[in-house]
């Protein structure tokens, strides 16, 4: 099925239906990939694109070449938000933002826009290219590394790069990049410099992640920062071979290999400090994608206190850290922070009187006094079999990676059981399911009863900018549908970031965790061994003082850490705590009602 763009275009001559159909296959469907590789082809103009999209969507058209654009109106929207959704503000009159948009269809865009800026949304139509430079005029390009792409168009891969190969080959597990020293020597290749002064750019603006992604059109790259993946470059793509190999180089991969997995590591030093880089790369249908994880040791939080902990969750937590034996768990989503949180904890007990191992998939950061060991599936080192070697070599405290199977869960256990202190992370959404998914996979209750001390459930928000924070008073409405009385919210001043240069306009900087600490105590022990539900436990342990991720992410929103759009999008699964927050608020009315 043809998407509006699509069958006005095949009807206006400009283009066959084959065009359409490769250009689905090489782009994707939808019109924006659509528009953009017609443009870039020069088989449709951007005005004609323009005037197209504005006459299916009834809405006046915009021509930003000739739109004189304010960076002021920049600051109305989040930065990433624009960019992800291809939506440039153009002026405010009469409390109207007016803005260009390549998919006007998008009215989920549109009331984020409203519900973000409080005013009322008028939308012209553009084309997606233009929609592009107009956001590098108004926010500014990510990087003026850019303009390195011009240079690489008159870069001879065939000669240069390859003598520039057959220079570094070899050992180089064990060298150092000094990346700044690189970026600023002439004599270097292009390529090296465009890749090491990426890598350098990246560090500096405490970016956790560097996708780099092979289209046939291009090769784009984009980093992460703060859970949010931004788009800073599109290159030629006949760059792409080049750049990924110096990666590969780098990180001692196989240069020559393309069809499979690899895994590799970087050390590399950026203002004076040694980074490592975990890089993987996977063969994918126009090349090979490759992805680097960020691990600044400088910037890993091992103190327990500094992760955002509530009090009384950290009091929870740590009486199960300090536990003798047993078993703590972590759970969480991708990238909420667990891994942090272990490290942390195994920090606190790290003192040569005890003896610590872990198995790890892989090892991010090397702790000293920790025996840490890499998992390798392809040798059948997996987490079961890391596990019973462990216990041969007199453990005092366990770190595994994570619980998968009934194997490595029942090894877990038992070494538990009989001693030793375990932690490790499994995949649940909250605290209470953790019992449930051991004993589907096949544990037995009792024996989840006695070996698990505390399950703890995390994830990440976003804190907001200290350097633009100004009050803001939510509807009660809107504050209702994530469960808080607004009553509750009577002579509470919450905040949110407006956007500055420190931020880059998205008015948050920097993430916290909200956690849900759970501890098995008498009657939660017994309730596991009669299998009650993952509900019934929940609410169990609420009564008992439990406090829950929503509830955590609401007190860091009354304290003004984080905004209620932030409450809503990290705890918007959790429909329980919201029936359990508006039970709590019923009570207290009755509370007051009953004492008054």
């Amino acid at each position: 099925m043809y998407n509006r763009l699509a069958m006005v275009l095949l009807q206006s001559g400009l283009v066959e239906q084959d065009d359409i159909n490769r250009i689905a296959g090489e782009w994707g469907p939808g019109e924006t990939a659509l528009a953009e590789a017609l443009v870039l082809g020069g088989q449709v103009t951007e005005e004609l694109i323009t005037e197209f999209l504005a006459e299916i969507y009834g809405i006046d058209p915009i021509y930003l070449n000739e739109t004189g654009l304010d960076s002021q109106n920049a600051k109305m929207l989040n930065e990433s938000f624009a960019r992800e959704n291809l939506v440039v503000p153009i002026k405010v009159e009469d409390k109207s933002l007016f803005a260009a948009m390549a998919d006007p269809a998008n009215l989920y865009v549109i009331d984020e826009i409203k519900f973000a800026t409080g005013m009322e949304v008028i939308i012209y139509a553009s084309a997606p290219s233009a929609v592009r430079r107009a956001l590098d005029d108004v926010y500014g390009q990510i990087d003026a590394l850019v303009s390195v792409d011009e240079t690489l168009d008159d870069y001879d891969e065939d000669e240069d790069f390859l003598e520039e190969v057959s220079s570094l080959e070899g050992d180089t597990s064990e060298e150092d990049f000094d990346l700044e020293e690189d970026f600023e020597s002439e004599s270097d290749a292009p390529v090296i410099k465009f890749v090491d002064g990426m890598i350098a750019r990246a560090v500096r603006t405490e970016v956790s992640d560097i996708h780099i992604e092979p289209y046939e059109k291009f090769l784009r790259i984009r980093f992460r920062k703060d859970g949010i993946c931004t788009e800073v470059y599109k290159i030629n793509p006949k760059m792409q071979n080049p750049i990924l190999s110096r990666l590969k180089i780098m990180s001692g991969m196989n240069i020559a290999e393309r069809r499979r997995t690899q895994d590799g590591r970087i050390k590399a030093r950026v203002d004076n400090r040694i980074i490592d880089f975990r890089v993987n790369s996977v063969p994918a249908i126009d090349g090979e994608k490759i992805v680097l994880r960020i691990l600044d040791r400088g910037n890993l939080q091992l103190d327990l206190r500094d992760l955002g902990f509530p009090a009384d969750a950290l009091k929870t937590f740590l009486a199960g850290v300090n536990s003798p034996f047993g078993i703590v768990l972590v759970t969480g989503p991708t990238g909420s922070g667990k891994t942090t949180t272990l490290y942390s904890a195994l920090s606190s007990l790290n003192t040569p009187a005890v003896n610590i191992h872990t198995a790890e998939d892989p090892v991010e950061y090397n702790i000293d006094g920790l025996i840490q060991t890499q998992i390798d599936f392809s040798m059948g080192y997996d987490f079961a079999s890391a596990l019973k070697a462990i216990l041969r070599q007199d453990p005092n405290i366990i770190m595994l990676g994570e619980i998968r199977d009934y194997e490595t869960a029942s090894i877990a256990i038992k070494a538990a059981l009989t001693g030793q202190l375990v932690f490790s992370t499994i995949h649940t959404n909250d605290a209470p399911g953790t019992i449930n998914r051991l004993v589907d996979i096949g544990i037995k209750p009792f024996l989840v009863s006695s070996a698990i001390r505390t399950i703890m459930a995390q994830r990440l928000v976003k804190t907001i900018c200290k350097s633009c924070k100004v009050p803001h008073t939510w509807s009660d409405k809107e504050l209702e549908e994530v469960g808080i009385d607004p009553a509750e919210m009577s002579g509470i001043k919450t905040m949110r970031g407006k956007g500055c240069r420190r931020c880059g306009g998205s008015g948050s900087k920097g993430r916290k965790g909200i956690y849900e600490v759970l501890t098995l105590d008498k009657d939660l022990k017994q309730a596991v061994i009669n299998r009650v539900s993952a509900t019934d436990l929940r609410l169990m342990a609420v009564k008992s003082g439990m406090r829950t991720l929503r509830m955590d992410a609401v007190a860091k929103f009354k304290t003004g850490m984080i905004t209620l759009e932030e409450v809503a999008r990290v705890t918007a699964d959790d429909e329980d705590d919201v029936k359990i927050a508006a039970m709590n608020c019923k009570l207290e009315r009755q509370i007051n009602s009953i004492s008054s």
